[in-house]
């Protein structure tokens, strides 16, 4: 008998391509989502990407009606209900808080009259801060930049005596650091899943994903997903926009392998109250990416500007070590990035033409510089 899969959030590109996965794997799939009009644009009508066999159910997860009623008959939760973006979450704190901590509290209220047999939410690298690093003499060394060292455009974490570090893929077992009050936020989720989860002896897992891209991305959004931001940058015909210097490293993970590594957690029990990061496992610097896109979106000729400041809460360095998910999960990235690019070009030159979107990003860069948020 095939079990039926309730996803939060789950009109998001990330949540829909997931409803796709499940459904190809025998599961019945129901998605509860608000439609926010910041994502899903101003008509905030049903995505045509999410599959004609998922029931949507239209609802905010901090209504304990509309959780209740969306519960109704399920086995397992993928919660991924949140909102997203790390430089929007430190001036509307109250809005990030309620969504993502008040909406996790509501679900699992109701989780405890309407149990199932297995929780997955979704956590994020943002709360590690900066990554792991290295000293030279090979010790484990916990970074952090102070804004006197950012003022002065030195980028690079250093140690107590002013030495470079170096950079290396982050496990699970590096402690938080949370810069951002989305960090803080998707770190509550994680632990408040996990947390009562083991006290009602249900089974729960959280997946870490690092930067997650693909086709049906929202590209109006200019608060995540840096392949979507410049992705509109270059549709608009204006260069992207960079940060810093542009050699911040990150690990970047196709929507269809992070999908696939949301199923493996649910179907493994030895996953059961552990926590996994989900990502390539390759470093990629934003100068790199900007450039990859831009040939394979035929727009080499726009240049990436390197605007030289930086922005309260972003890190330096922060890529994933997989190595956990893949002895117990069985999870192991299948799309290149060259491959994941190509396809999210053919969607595009698709989407260019088809559905309207907006280059916001020098609106949302005002924002923070107004805010103080950007230096």
């Amino acid at each position: 008998m095939s079990e039926t899969a309730l996803i939060t959030g789950g009109a998001g590109f990330i949540g829909a391509r997931l409803a796709r996965e499940l459904l190809q794997h025998g599961y019945v799939v129901r998605v509860l989502d608000s439609l926010v009009s910041q994502v899903h644009g101003a008509a905030r009508q049903r995505p045509g990407y999410l599959p004609a066999e998922v029931e949507l159910q239209i609802g905010d997860m901090r209504d304990p009606e509309a959780v209740a009623r969306a519960l109704k008959g399920v086995d397992v939760v993928f919660h991924f209900a949140a909102a997203v973006g790390v430089g929007q979450s430190m001036y509307e704190i109250a809005h990030y808080t309620s969504v993502n901590n008040l909406g996790t509290a509501v679900l699992l209220e109701a989780l405890a009259e309407q149990p199932v047999r297995k929780l997955v939410v979704a956590s994020s690298m943002s709360l590690y801060g900066e990554g792991r690093y290295h000293t030279r003499d090979g010790q484990i060394y916990h970074a952090r930049r102070n804004p006197a060292q950012l003022g002065r455009r030195e980028w690079e974490p250093v140690d107590a005596n002013g030495v470079p570090l170096t950079p290396m893929p982050t496990p699970e077992s590096k402690r938080p650091d949370l810069a951002s009050v989305y960090a803080l936020s998707k770190f509550d989720q994680e632990r408040l899943c996990l947390l009562l989860a083991a006290a009602r002896s249900m089974a729960a897992t959280a997946l870490r994903f690092f930067n997650v891209y693909g086709p049906y991305q929202s590209l109006s959004n200019p608060y995540t997903g840096v392949l979507a931001i410049f992705a509109a940058r270059y549709l608009h015909g204006r260069p992207p926009l960079i940060y810093e210097d542009g050699e911040q490293r990150r690990d970047f993970v196709s929507v269809h392998d992070v999908a696939r590594a949301s199923r493996l957690a649910c179907e493994s029990a030895a996953a059961d109250g552990e926590v996994f990061n989900i990502g390539s496992g390759q470093a990629r610097s934003i100068n790199a990416i900007a450039e990859a896109l831009g040939e394979v979106l035929r727009r080499s000729a726009l240049q990436a500007k390197v605007i030289g400041r930086y922005r309260v809460g972003d890190v330096r360095h922060c890529f994933a070590d997989i190595g956990k998910a893949r002895r117990v999960l069985g999870y192991e990235p299948r799309v290149s990035l060259a491959a994941g690019l190509a396809e999210m070009a053919d969607w595009l030159a698709t989407v260019a033409h088809e559905q309207p979107h907006a280059d916001r990003v020098e609106q949302a860069n005002e924002e923070l510089l107004h805010r103080g948020l950007a230096l």
